[in-house]
Order: C-alpha cells, then structure tokens, then sequence
C-alpha cells in the first residue's frame, strides 16, 4: 500500500516537472517568434510620423500643436526636411529650402517669401524659449511638397512627402494590425471592414503573406496580405530627370566683357554642354550683372541649341573679392543677385548656368556656401542646372579653403574641380599645369575627405599649359596653346614621356635660360578622360575653346561616348 502511494506521488512529481518544462519551452517560443510590443509612440507627447515612419524618438524638440496649426522645431526640419535652414541674425529670420524652393520666414510676422513671391500666412515662425518653430502645417506643402496632417484622437502628426509613391488598400475584414508580422504579436491599432489603409514600401524581409501598413490613425504595423483588397496607386515616386543622359562633356567659351561672342558654325564633335562667359559681376554693383549676350550672343545661343547643346552661361566674380563678399554675406543682395540671374536665365533661354567665382576671402567660406543653397531651388524650379567651379582642396586661403566642397556638392547640380594650375603663376618654381597623378590623387580628396558623390563631379582640364623659363634663379612662364605647344619646341629637343604625370615633357636651353615644358597634348588629354570612367564622376569641361587640336575632339567622344 505504502508502495503504490509512494509511486503516485512519484508520477504526480514527473507530471508536474514535465509541465513546467512545456511551460518554459512555450514562454521561450513565444518570446523568441513574438517579442514584446514595444511602443514607437510616446505617451503625453505629440507624436511625429514621416512617410510611414515613426521619427518621435529622434525628435530634438517637442512638435506643438496650437489652435490647429502644427510647429516644428527648426533643428528638427534641419533633421528631417533641410539641414541648411540658417537663421539669419541681421534680418530676423529663417532661410529654408527644398529641392525647388528657397523661403524666407521673418520671426512673428505672418508673411513668407517663396522664390521671390510673398505669400500670407495664419501664423508665424516664433521662438519658444531658445528654440526657432516654422509654422509647418502653413508652409509644409509649399516649401517642402509634404502633407501635413493631425489625428487628434491619437496625438499624432502625419507627414506624407508628395513626391513620393502612395498606395492605398481596403481591409477585407475586422482586423488587428500587428506590432511585428506574426499571428503571435500584439496589436498596435485595430481597423474594421472596409477601412483604407496606406501599403508601406519597405526594404525589410517580410515573411511570406505579410504586408506592412500605415493605418488611418498614423499607426503602423502589419496585416496578413489576404486581408487586403482593392489595392490602388494612388501617385508615382516623382523623378527628376536629369538634363543630360550619359557623361558631361562642357567646353567653355571664353570671351572678356567687350568682346562679343564667337560665331560658330557646324557642331563640335563629343560635347554636348557649352559654356560661354555671358555674365560676370558689377563690381561694387551689390549684386547687379555685368550682360554681354547681345546680338552676337543670341545668336551662339541659337546655334547651340540647333546642334542639340545645353547652354550653361558662365557667370564670374571677375575675382572682385571685396564686391562679392559684400554679396554674399547680405541676404537681401544675395536675393537681389539670384533674381537678376532667374531673369537672365528665362530671358535668354539657357539651360543652366556655371558658377565661378574666384578669390574669396577664407572667413567667407561659409557665407558662398549660403549663395550656392538659395539659388541652386530657384533654377531648378524652372528647370534649369546650376554647376559651381572649385579649384582643389588643401591649397592657399582664398583659392582653396574659400569652398565648402561638400556642401557645395550637395545641393548644386554639379561641383566642377579646375584641375589646374597645380603650378601656377604665383609658383616659386617650375612645374606641370595637371599632372596625372596630382589630378587623381584631388579626385581621391574630392570622394573620401570631402565626400562628395562621384556623380556629382565634373572633371575641369586644361587646353594650354606653361613655358617655363628659369635664369640666374628667377623663374617666369607664359601660357601656351595646346594646339601649338609643339610648335614652340625647338627642332631636335629631345621629349620624353613621363609615367608618374602622364604627360611629354621637354626641356633645352638658350642663349643661357633653361626652357621646361610639361606638355598638355592628346595623351594626357586622354588620361585625363579616362579618370571620368574609372572613377564614374559626372563628366569633363575643358578651359577653352579654340586652345585644342581638332584630335582632341574625337578622343572625347570615343572615350565618353559623347556624339
């Protein structure tokens, strides 16, 4: 008897563990296939999703709701939407921009300025405490092309970018939508037959019969696919097309303000970008433009156009460095000096327009930067490119360090490197114009320390180069033609092809004064072309027409694939 109880209580034992065993194992499995639900919204606060994302978390700062009208920080809009928005201390407002616009709002004054037209607004741009709010409800879909609305019944700011691909689907039956894509997870809203609901594109690996949705309230989370129907594309991802397919090939046509423009005839073989120096800067003018199209240059523009070129005029600072700093660090004049170009630009029908301005003080380097931000909006609001000229990086204060390349690089169409003068007419010493390896090694700089994309980069070179001409240690140059160099190398002076520059170099002497050339001709040309390929940049621009052989013009087209 005392047997038989023994063993009972023995099973009851085994039966026990056996079910704490079950228990634990089924905790970890649910554990692991169906983690807790962690909340994305915060609770007491005013939650904050963009495109189908939860960001509150990342906020910097409190989204306010007053009175309807929803404000964001500005350091949060710089997070999100525009990490140029700047304040501007002498005029008491906030400069933002987008892709098409540039606005200006005053602080408590229920104005904004939008690419030159003033627009009436409910509220203001104020500040609370130490932090600037943009009224961001008012301007959102304005500046920024977003929509912006508010669920009161969860606290919630919706921001939809319009520009970017939406789809609706209609739930197919009372649903729970889900934290995670399993059947194990808690929900995080709950929909009913018949509700739309936003399919969110997303780069995750889903599992097999899960969709990820935004639900009416600004929730998201997931829904088994079979739960969907009448699936709609309600708007395409919106892309800009660029200009011009394939690589750049620009040339620049120089001729001073008193001159007028070439005329040229028939097409040039393998560019498909001309640059002439239509514009250049009043000095001391505060932002007025120096116009020398005329007659002759109406009609450059209209053979351009009839060979099939894009017409990206020039406009120089004539390196008036006073002038344009003067420009440069006054809003007003900076919007004065943009809306001259918009007129000139829509005036004469170009296609873009290339910035060079050279010579600028170091301590204005942030301020060019501010210049290159609120015009580069205003031309592609109406279609057209803006490409801003820099010389290398690492080089003397206001030739070099004057430029913020990877500001620059972001929000211009297009950064050109002058690839040239590595030695120049300022140098101490005799020296190539564009050594090979000088010009690749700032191409690396271009990409890793500044960090600008390759796409963006057109590769600028040379079409002369320099004679050389050392006596009892005094140096001189003079710049001569491509097309010509050869001609100024005496007969029988020995050339010589150096691998490390990848260039012909040729040194004599007369009458007591040692000659040295470092020869641009097709080979280093060709080089040169080639670092656009291997590296992928944008393309290449030459300094200038008229400096080259006509060779020079088939080893472009075959080596871009530019007709």
């Amino acid at each position: 008897m005392r047997s038989t109880k023994k063993e009972k209580n023995k099973n009851i034992y085994i039966y026990k563990f056996i079910v704490v065993i079950l228990f634990t194992l089924a905790v970890m499995f649910v554990l692991k296939i169906a983690p807790n639900y962690i909340k994305d919204d915060i609770a007491n606060k005013t939650n904050l999703v963009i495109n189908n994302g939860n960001v509150t978390r990342r906020l910097k700062n409190d989204v306010i709701v007053e009175e309807g009208i929803v404000y964001i920080s500005t350091k949060d809009i710089a997070n999100f939407f525009d990490g140029q928005i700047y304040y501007d201390n002498k005029y008491n407002q906030i400069i933002t921009t987008s892709e098409t616009k540039t606005a200006t709002l005053e602080i408590d004054n229920k104005e904004m300025t939008v690419n030159g037209a003033d627009i009436s607004l409910i509220a203001s741009a104020k500040k609370i405490g130490d932090q600037f709010y943009l009224p961001f409800s008012e301007i959102s879909k304005t500046v920024y092309n977003v929509e912006t609305e508010y669920k009161e019944s969860t606290n919630t700011v919706v921001l939809v970018s319009i520009d970017r691909e939406l789809v609706y689907a209609n739930s197919t039956k009372n649903n729970g939508v889900k934290y995670k894509p399993t059947i194990f997870s808690k929900n995080v809203d709950k929909v009913t037959r018949g509700d739309t609901l936003i399919i969110v594109k997303t780069t995750e690996e889903l599992p097999e019969g899960w969709t990820k949705v935004t639900t009416d309230n600004g929730k998201i989370g997931y829904v088994k696919t079979k739960t969907l129907a009448n699936t709609t594309k309600a708007r395409e991802d919106l892309i800009l097309e660029p200009q011009i397919e394939g690589n750049i090939s620009l040339v620049w046509d120089y001729f001073s303000e008193y001159a007028e423009a070439p005329q040229r005839t028939g097409k040039i073989e393998g560019v498909n970008v001309v640059s002439p120096t239509f514009f250049s800067l009043k000095e001391q003018g505060q932002g007025e433009i120096i116009s020398n199209v005329g007659a002759a240059g109406e009609n450059y523009i209209q053979w351009a156009h009839d060979n099939d070129y894009k017409v990206w005029a020039l406009i120089s600072n004539n390196s008036f460095k006073d002038t344009t700093s003067e420009i440069i660090n006054d809003y007003k004049l900076r919007e004065k000096f943009i809306e001259n170009v918009v007129a000139l630009v829509e005036e004469y029908n170009l296609d873009g327009i290339n910035l060079d301005f050279e010579n600028i003080y170091e301590e204005d380097k942030e301020a060019f930067s501010r210049l290159v931000i609120e015009l580069a909006p205003r031309l592609r609001d109406i279609g057209k490119v803006l490409s801003v000229d820099v010389t290398a990086p690492d080089g003397s204060p206001d030739w070099s360090l004057c430029y913020d390349r990877n500001v620059i690089g972001k929000v211009a169409d297009y950064i050109v490197f002058m690839a040239y003068d590595q030695y120049g007419t300022s140098s101490e010493k005799a020296g190539t114009t564009a050594g090979g390896d000088w010009v690749e090694t700032n191409i690396k700089k271009f990409l890793n320390q500044e960090e600008v994309d390759s796409k963006k980069i057109i590769l600028g070179m040379p079409f002369y180069t320099r004679i050389w001409m050392e006596e009892d240690g005094e140096i001189d140059s003079r710049v001569v033609d491509l097309a010509s160099v050869y001609e100024k190398i005496p007969e029988g002076v020995q050339i010589t092809w150096n691998d490390e520059l990848k260039q012909n170099y040729a040194e004599y002497e007369e009458d007591g004064t040692i000659y040295k050339i470092w020869i641009e001709d097709e080979e280093s040309i060709k080089f040169k072309l080639g670092l656009v390929n291997t590296y992928e940049l944008a393309g290449a621009a030459y300094w200038e027409k008229d400096r080259e052989t006509e060779e020079i013009w088939k080893i472009v087209s075959e080596t871009l694939n530019v007709e």
